[in-house]
């Protein structure tokens, strides 16, 4: 019958002129938008040209020969060490308050990293090998610190130790205790985390040989545990050193202020280009550690035979 099509013929053409698939879609709707690498690439430069430029900018106004904050006017460190316009306390270095805020961050950064460290450490093996109720509420209790906002912790500690503890004074001591609150699940959650990929069998093994758990504990897993120590070591400096949040509510008189508040009093007053090499040398004091606990990270993990890289350390983070 000449109204019946013949089987296996041409299929009828498509109405724009065959531009169409089998579902009827045009071709460009159904090609893979993520297809070209591109894109991400486009994002991933651009994502980093948002984050870097700013501070690129900062530290090129730290070197800066003249007080403008908006235009490079020559090549100098006298923001850094030295007396711009004759001002002595112009500079990072020699200025009394900007140099007493850097110690004190370092000193806080420090005491912070010797307190909150151990006490992760051994927080950390304690949830691991412990059983029941209450290592269950003690991990809820430490995870619920770890991600409430750091302002709601801040706030409640001034309370604590304006009204309850008041023989905590603000500054030092209160900073130093504050810092050790918020640090501590710093330390816990990447030694949690190596101790779950290192598992029991070389304490149980040590103990078959005839070793105390203490011993197995000293002797064993303590060392397997020195990756994970490292990186706990540089997080816990890094982050203190950059912290505001805490320390501004925790601070008492202006010798206890740290770097991170100076700035921020600085720049809401008159900034100036000796507050950008203030910022400069934050940023570049935490990526020194950083880059030093990967270094002992990558050291101790190769002497072990085992990976090592960015990726290593960051399955332990």
């Amino acid at each position: 019958m000449s109204d019946q099509i013949a089987v296996g013929g041409p299929s009828p053409a498509a109405p724009d002129g065959g531009h169409r698939t089998r579902r009827g879609l045009p071709r460009w709707l159904r090609r893979d938008p993520w297809r070209s690498s591109w894109v991400l690439e486009a994002i991933t430069w651009g994502y980093f040209g948002w984050s870097l430029i700013p501070i690129v900018i900062a530290i090129l106004i730290s070197f800066n020969g003249g007080r403008s904050l908006s235009s490079q006017q020559g090549f100098s460190l006298q923001y850094w060490y030295g007396a711009p316009g004759g001002d002595p306390q112009g500079s990072l270095f020699t200025d009394p308050n900007l140099h007493t805020a850097l110690l004190q961050s370092l000193r806080l950064a420090f005491l912070a990293v010797i307190v909150a460290v151990p006490l992760g450490v051994g927080f950390a093996v304690g949830l691991d090998r412990w059983r029941g109720r209450a290592p269950s509420t003690a991990n809820f209790v430490m995870l619920l610190s770890f991600v409430m906002p750091e302002i709601i912790i801040a706030v409640a500690l001034f309370l604590v130790f304006s009204y309850a503890l008041k023989f905590v004074l603000l500054g030092t001591s209160a900073e130093v205790l504050g810092l050790v609150t918020v640090m501590i699940p710093y330390a816990v959650i990447v030694v949690r985390a190596r101790l779950l990929s290192i598992g029991r069998e070389y304490e149980e093994a040590a103990m078959d040989l005839g070793a105390s758990p203490t011993q197995a504990i000293g002797r064993v897993l303590l060392p397997l545990l020195y990756p994970a120590i490292a990186a706990s070591i540089a997080l816990v400096f890094a982050a203190t050193v950059d912290d505001f949040v805490t320390v501004n509510y925790l601070s008492g008189p202006a010798a206890s202020e740290p770097l991170s508040v100076k700035i921020y009093n600085g720049v809401r007053n008159l900034p100036s280009p000796e507050l950008n090499a203030a910022a400069t040398f934050m940023m570049v004091s935490s990526t020194v550690i950083v880059v030093c606990g990967f270094l002992a990270y990558q050291h101790l993990a190769r002497k072990r035979g085992e990976r090592f890289g960015a990726a290593g350390l960051a399955d332990q983070i």
